[in-house]
């Protein structure tokens, strides 16, 4: 993953004026997303990153102890976590652990609870296609994960105006970006990338968060694989939109390569009740 350049964040420095006010995201999920794009950061830096909030690295320890990794033994210190699952899968804990809590008190909110529910549902399913098709599936959850911050961010600014426009909005991506550009000035999508651009992360998330609802292309890169995943996490139940109209499952399977479409079930509800479970052990610690 490469850093994003000048030139990407040139375009988008400006923040739209209802951003402005936005709480800003975990400080420290923001310097782990930076760190570990650099190729040559060390496990010892990002450790110091993560403990140095002692709320924020105790609730990535009880995430890497929950059921969702299994591990053999109890994790005590984020420098053993790193050692055990890697950079990247810590990166992934904590921008869900900084996701989480900029939503705040709002994830409670049933439409609202849902943009956090898609946005895990995309991450994971992104991590499994990775898995098979030879892409670092740590850096796709992790993308996965951040791909909606624009639409997470509007939740934040305005929670019931969002929340009653999830609930109202049709399920057409280009009516549902139109219509958050009327109602909140902005929408979802460029709202993700000024955010992206301006916290300094790597160019992959400012373009994921940009160019998501766009049509996806023949070549499963990383871009296509989010687009995929968002649209996947729409069809067995997870979308953000109560009136989503979603692809047909086996729509969206024929458009994969056979090894990456031998990774999922046959069936739709399989695939549901399989992430239902790993959200679930997300949610409840």
């Amino acid at each position: 993953m490469q850093q994003g350049g000048a030139e990407v964040r040139a375009e988008q420095v400006r923040v739209p004026w209802n951003l402005i006010s936005l709480p800003p995201f975990s400080d420290v999920a923001v310097k782990a997303l930076r760190l570990v794009s650099d190729d040559n950061v060390s496990l010892r830096q990002l450790s110091d990153v993560v403990s140095a909030d002692p709320a924020f690295s105790g609730e990535v320890l009880t995430i890497v102890n929950s059921p969702l990794y299994a591990l053999r033994r109890s994790v005590t210190n984020v420098l053993q976590a790193i050692s055990i699952l890697g950079l990247e899968r810590i990166k992934g804990v904590a921008v869900t652990v900084g996701v989480r809590s900029y939503l705040g008190g709002a994830v409670h909110q049933p439409a609202l609870r849902a943009c956090w529910r898609h946005s895990l549902a995309c991450a994971l399913i992104a991590e499994e296609v990775a898995a098979k098709c030879c892409m670092d599936k740590s850096i796709a959850y992790t993308v996965g994960m951040m791909h909606d911050i624009g639409r997470i961010a509007l939740a934040v600014i305005q929670p019931e105006a969002y929340s009653a426009f999830l609930d109202s909005t049709p399920a057409d991506s280009r009516g549902v970006l139109e219509d958050e550009r009327q109602l909140f000035e902005v929408d979802h999508c460029t709202a993700g990338a000024n955010l992206a651009a301006n916290w300094g992360l790597a160019s992959d998330f400012v373009e994921i968060a940009s160019r998501h609802h766009e049509p996806r292309g023949a070549h499963l890169d990383l871009l296509a694989l989010i687009q995929f995943s968002c649209q996947m996490a729409d069809t067995i139940g997870f979308s953000a939109l109560r009136s989503a109209t979603a692809s047909s499952y086996q729509e969206l399977l024929g458009g994969l390569p056979s090894l990456e479409r031998s990774s999922f079930p046959s069936d739709p509800e399989t695939l549901a009740i399989k992430i239902a479970g790993r959200i679930n052990s997300i949610e409840i610690v």
